[in-house]
């Protein structure tokens, strides 16, 4: 996909916001992203229920689940997204989007400032730690961002009061 080179440009915020509404549905945990050329490769774990049913006294067991998101899929869920902010259907807002979408969101948000030419992280127990190679012709080496889970939590504290922010800007034009 590579956000930033030789596609049409997309912003970090709301493709990974995307993808985290994805992996809330699904319930992934402790995961790890990739960009690569054709979209982004995900793997998290999840709770598969223990066989038994209801009746087993075990919640279930983990497992490593991969996914991979070409720029189709992308595409289509970030149009899944404007459709439903759009159709007056209950829309996942602020306050009701899951964990990933918001943390997600916030962390596309701070890479769209960054401009990276790609990115790969991961997460454990709600901390991210980032590997990302700068844009611009004189980037040789990655660059690593560590995002502890308290940052986070206060990213999406933030989150709203900055788009709010953002669209004031929008509204009042070049200046």
């Amino acid at each position: 996909m590579r956000i930033y080179e030789g596609s049409p440009r997309r912003e970090f915020e709301e493709v990974l916001r995307s993808i985290g509404a994805v992996l809330d549905a699904r319930g992934l945990r402790e995961c790890l992203l990739l960009e690569v050329p054709e979209g982004f490769v995900v793997q998290g774990l999840v709770v598969e229920p223990e066989a038994g049913g209801l009746h087993s006294d075990r919640l279930g067991r983990g497992a490593k689940v991969t996914l991979t998101f070409v720029d189709d899929d992308i595409a289509r869920f970030l149009e899944e997204a404007r459709a439903r902010r759009g159709s007056g259907q209950i829309a996942p807002d602020w306050e009701r989007a899951g964990y990933y979408e918001r943390a997600l969101r916030v962390v596309g948000r701070y890479l769209d400032d960054q401009r990276p030419r790609d990115i790969f992280f991961l997460e454990q127990d709600g901390a991210f730690v980032l590997r990302i190679l700068p844009g611009g012709p004189v980037a040789v080496t990655h660059t690593i961002i560590e995002f502890t889970r308290e940052d986070i939590e206060s990213l999406i504290a933030k989150g709203p009061a900055l788009r709010a922010a953002d669209a004031a800007k929008k509204d009042a034009g070049p200046a």
